[in-house]
């Protein structure tokens, strides 16, 4: 008679996270042979032109599966610390929640907690890991799983997995390829975790970079900066904010969209932030370093258009020598 090995019971686990990229780690865990006895994730936000309330994709998975949702503005108050107590997990479970857990928190689940973070620590630590290494023009990424401390992902490293950053990446493929990675890697440290066979590695805080939440002001193109530099910013900042560009000399210029771009070290005498040439590659800018070719750009209102199609229908939008707009730093 065949033997049949039964897996051991699951973690009893509190799952925290708000935006898609946690969504997707927590439908994992849900399929898995672990317990996601309740689910943490931010208050509903106003969004959309009517400002209505929004839950986050956090919580629509987690009430879909009638999982217990918890949003408390912080964990400042006894309330939500007794709260989360009293649920008596074995971990907590955290990816991209977005607030600070003190270290009544992290001591509470009997073995801690644990968070998906999408880069190569000690590399990039905070909020926008996956833009910034586009935009630094990184080779590589990666999710790191790390017992939390105190500190802004400073803990200690429990699995690694590895994927490369091709040049034409954006934040959005890359996000996607971190997420095919990230779900296998936390659910091999959890075996790991319960089994007791998880090695940590301290992390070289020389190593480390700050990777600070993305802005929109930030998203509008210095000219006086490289060609290179700006296309990285381009690709880095596809979906969100989007890199714009604005007309100088017109009164509320508006934001001009840019969705993809190439930089060219082709010289020019022609002043910076000024249109050099207008082909059917696209607008070419003068950069303090090379030029930078605008391919696809989306006016307010309108969709996204290569520049054929964008000048077919306003011919008289740009023209050669036209100034763009240098933000101030």
């Amino acid at each position: 008679m065949t033997r049949i090995e039964q897996q051991p019971a699951g973690l009893r686990i509190i799952f925290a996270g708000t935006p898609a990229f946690a969504a997707m780690h927590l439908e994992a865990l849900i399929g898995s042979r672990h317990q996601v006895i309740a689910v943490y994730t931010q208050p509903d936000r106003p969004a959309g032109r009517g400002k209505k309330l929004h839950a986050s994709p956090v919580k629509e998975v987690a009430l879909a599966h009638h999982i217990p949702v918890y949003q408390p503005l912080n964990f400042k108050a006894k309330e939500p610390q007794e709260e989360l107590a009293a649920l008596q997990a074995d971990l907590m479970v955290v990816v991209a929640y977005g607030l600070i857990l003190p270290k009544i928190i992290l001591n509470s689940p009997r073995l801690g907690c644990i968070n998906v973070h999408a880069s190569l620590l000690p590399r990039w630590r905070g909020a926008a890991p996956i833009q910034r290494a586009i935009e630094a023009g990184d080779t590589e990424s990666g999710v790191t799983i790390m017992r939390m401390d105190e500190g802004l992902d400073t803990g200690d490293m429990l699995v690694k997995a590895v994927c490369p950053i091709f040049t034409t990446d954006t934040g959005g493929t890359l996000h996607d390829r971190l997420l095919t990675i990230g779900v296998p890697a936390l659910l091999e440290g959890l075996d790991q975790i319960q089994m007791g066979t998880i090695n940590p590695e301290k992390q070289d805080d020389s190593k480390s970079n700050y990777a600070p939440k993305l802005s929109k002001n930030e998203a509008a193109l210095n000219w006086n900066l490289s060609a290179v530099e700006l296309e990285r910013k381009v690709r880095a900042f596809n979906p969100f904010p989007v890199a714009y560009i604005k007309l100088q000399g017109t009164e509320d210029a508006a934001r001009i969209r840019v969705w993809a771009a190439s930089a060219t070290m082709t010289f020019t005498s022609s002043p910076v932030g000024s249109i050099t040439q207008i082909t059917n590659e696209g607008l070419w800018i003068a950069c303090a370093e090379g030029q930078l070719i605008l391919e696809v750009l989306q006016l307010p209102g309108k969709k996204a258009l290569s520049i054929i199609e964008l000048l077919r229908g306003h011919p008289t939008l740009f023209k050669v020598g036209d100034l763009l707009e240098i933000p101030e730093c």
